[in-house]
């Protein structure tokens, strides 16, 4: 990594620099969004992703039962021996006779100690899920010297926005204010015209 993109990150939390040069509803898009620009020349240490509105997003994924429990402890448990015995391996050749053990010894500790803590944890939690942190939003974001290319390609790809913060909306003009001691004047309008008066019937 550059001494520049080192620097580019700040230490402390800190809000980024910029304008808003496209916005987009998933991760994806943006990603695709830097992609455009990075294969195109475009200095990318100069973007920024940010997303907006974050929210927790937890996913069930099934139920948790004792025969789950144990089926699951036993396989962390085996890929765990495997990978002991294969560290084994690079030292001694002999190791590769502890190769079966290793992985039965780490799939029983692994199912004892999914089912222990299944048994304590009971009826509190009796499923799996997984956790995610989603953005509702997601803005990129550009330097000021840079924006105005950074428009130009992400033409093609869409989502481009004016900038950021947005543009004030111009105010509708005020009339201009009577001279002092002078009553405000009083608008006009038309008159409608009086109806005709029907002529009057002698008596019979």
């Amino acid at each position: 990594m550059s001494m520049s993109s080192a620097n580019r990150v700040p230490r402390v939390p800190t809000l980024p620099q910029g304008e808003t040069v496209a916005s987009y509803s998933t991760y994806l898009e943006a990603q695709k969004a830097v992609d455009h620009l990075a294969e195109h020349q475009f200095p990318v240490q100069q973007v920024t992703i940010v997303g907006s509105d974050l929210k927790t997003v937890e996913r069930v994924l099934r139920r948790l039962s004792y025969p789950s429990a144990a089926i699951g402890g036993f396989a962390s448990g085996a890929w765990f021996g495997l990978f002991v015995g294969l560290i084994l391996t690079l030292f001694s050749s002999s190791a590769l006779d502890l190769m079966i053990p290793a992985v039965l010894f780490g799939g029983a500790f692994g199912l004892l100690f999914s089912v222990i803590t299944y048994s304590l944890t009971r009826g509190r939690r009796d499923f799996t899920s997984s956790s995610q942190i989603v953005a509702t939003s997601y803005a990129v974001l550009c330097a000021s010297e840079h924006a105005g290319q950074a428009r130009q390609m992400l033409a093609a790809v869409g989502g481009v926005v004016s900038g950021w913060p947005g543009s004030v909306p111009t105010p509708p003009p005020v009339a201009p204010a009577p001279p002092l001691g002078q009553p405000p004047s009083t608008p006009t309008y038309p008159v409608p015209p009086t109806p005709p008066t029907p002529p009057t019937q002698p008596p019979a």
